[in-house]
């Protein structure tokens, strides 16, 4: 099984972080604009469609807002198993850290998913540090 994971830091702080996290109906606007166009929520799960173009089923298996902890599976993809999670933790300089982790089958799927997940990992970069309520130049030090 292949597994990935990737961190970035950010200035928001770890509580602003979540609330766009856990806002998992809007990805498009609040967490990942512009590698995600399109989010719809359908029962305990969303309908989440790529800037590529592609869509997929997210049943969101786990909010954890203690651990300020999203986990959610996909469906309709080319992989046969995809488990994530994404947290933030805070920083002690400020500013928060978040941790994407993908476990997937097959494991050839790393190269594309790797991509992926860099996409969209500079997309929430950009979207949590415009939603940081006090800037944190500090945080981006780390």
């Amino acid at each position: 099984m292949g597994s990935l994971r990737h961190e970035i830091t950010v200035r928001a702080s770890a509580d602003e972080a979540w609330e766009a996290i856990a806002d998992v109906g809007a990805l498009h606007t609040r967490l990942v604009p512009g590698f995600v166009v399109a989010t719809k929520l359908e029962g305990d799960a969303r309908i989440v469609t790529f800037a590529n173009g592609m869509i997929a089923r997210e049943p969101i298996v786990a909010s954890d807002a203690v651990a300020r902890r999203l986990v959610w599976t996909s469906e309709g993809g080319r992989a046969t198993h995809y488990n994530a999670a994404v947290q933030a933790l805070p920083e002690p300089a400020g500013g928060a850290r978040i941790i994407w982790t993908v476990d997937f089958l097959p494991d050839a799927l790393e190269p594309q998913l790797s991509a992926a997940m860099n996409a969209g990992m500079k997309a929430m970069q950009g979207a949590l540090d415009k939603a940081a309520k006090k800037p944190n130049d500090q945080a981006l030090k780390a």
